[in-house]
């Protein structure tokens, strides 16, 4: 089993580029956060990130869907373990201790291949009610992704902004399968 990363800055097409390959029949695993988010808000939490807690929820959410997978081959992963300890250190918290657990099961086990698709921004950043982060804070929170994939030996891929189909192509070729 391989397993992929696809990381990057908010806004960047990681999402969009996970259901594309969904749709030419990749295994996906879909990213956690932003379900995550859409809870607190149903529940009126505006500002779930706000709130010591999210990390956590996040890890487990991200634990729960790798685990629950199902694919044999190669699977590609809407964010990780690794996006949400850059996320708490952007949001300047301390990584909580199930989040470290995590990151130390994932290393132990080489859950995911050393090789991360980092999905280079598009030059924007789109609002959403789970996206509230301008364009510039999304470019530091990029070279936070960046630095912490490094420290923790990961190689970063860069897949350049491009048409849909472009990238796709690129994404299938670095995990060695056919365009």
């Amino acid at each position: 089993m391989k397993r992929y990363i696809l990381t990057g800055a908010p806004g960047s097409g990681k999402t969009t580029l996970i259901r594309a390959l969904a749709a030419l029949g990749c295994d996906v695993v879909q990213e956690a956060a932003t379900d995550v988010i859409a809870r607190a808000h149903a529940a009126g939490v505006d500002e779930p990130w706000t709130r010591p807690d999210f990390i956590d929820d996040i890890v487990a959410l991200q634990r729960r869907r790798r685990q629950e997978s199902r694919a044999v081959g190669v699977e590609f992963h809407d964010r990780s373990a690794v996006c949400t300890l850059a996320l708490a250190r952007f949001l300047g918290f301390d990584a909580p201790a199930a989040l470290r657990d995590e990151l130390g099961r994932l290393r132990e086990d080489r859950v995911f291949e050393p090789r991360v698709m980092f999905i280079d921004n598009l030059g924007f950043c789109e609002p959403t009610a789970a996206r509230r982060i301008s364009f510039e804070d999304s470019l530091k929170f990029e070279a936070v992704h960046l630095a912490t994939y490094a420290e923790l030996g990961f190689e970063c891929v860069r897949i350049a902004a491009a048409p849909i189909e472009a990238r796709v192509d690129c994404i299938r070729r670095e995990a060695g399968l056919p365009p």
